[in-house]
């Protein structure tokens, strides 16, 4: 009985040796001053490579926050019969952070992006009149980052780009996106545009190596 006991302890022992042999500690002993020990801990943190883009509506900006979000706004103008033509026009609808004042945030961490705008055509309307997107503009002012984002602008059925430069291999920058209509000539009557609708959908797209 008592060497069964004797035999089963000396195996737990060398079970656990193997364990207690892979631990980082160290004993030092000695009359000599001072003395010495030592140990060592290894530690990773493992960073995904993301790109994020927000227009408007949305979370986070270029400070962090950064999710994913279904809202879709529109920028609306509506002048009335006296100020068609008269000049630039703020929009009387539509802007995250105040009327006519959308938050606009890119952020990726794996080089230069290139970031832009796509349209299909020109705003129209169902009878086939037209107005350009180049007379739709943004004036850009700081919000959160360091790096203001540009306005890449806009052009009928293309797509137009900016290169926004990273630092350290990261691109964080944000701004206050204000809209202008140029309201330079006076366009037949209509609805131009709408929600998905006579080309009134652009893309906004950053995309990082």
């Amino acid at each position: 009985m008592r060497t069964s006991m004797v035999v089963k302890a000396l195996l737990a022992a060398t079970a656990v040796t193997p364990l207690l042999c892979q631990a980082e500690s160290t004993v030092t002993t000695g009359v000599a001053s001072p003395l010495t020990a030592t140990a060592h801990l290894d530690f990773a943190i493992t960073i995904p490579k993301f790109i994020f883009v927000r227009i408007n509506t949305g979370t986070g900006n270029g400070s962090g926050g950064w999710a994913t979000g279904g809202t879709i706004d529109e920028i609306v103008w509506a002048p009335t019969a006296a100020q068609v033509g008269t000049g630039a026009l703020a929009p009387t609808a539509g802007g995250d952070i105040s009327v006519g004042v959308s938050t606009a945030a890119v952020v990726g961490n794996n080089g230069n992006i290139t970031f832009g705008t796509t349209t299909t055509g020109t705003l129209n309307d169902t009878t086939g009149d037209s107005i350009s997107f180049a007379t739709i503009s943004a004036a850009t002012a700081h919000l959160s980052t360091g790096t203001t984002l540009a306005f890449p602008g806009l052009a009928d059925a293309a797509t137009t780009n900016i290169t926004l430069t990273a630092v350290g291999k990261v691109v964080q920058q944000d701004a206050k996106w204000t809209w202008s209509y140029a309201n330079a000539t006076v366009p037949p009557v209509g609805s131009y545009g709408g929600v998905n609708v006579n080309n009134s959908r652009v893309v906004f797209t950053a995309s990082e190596p």
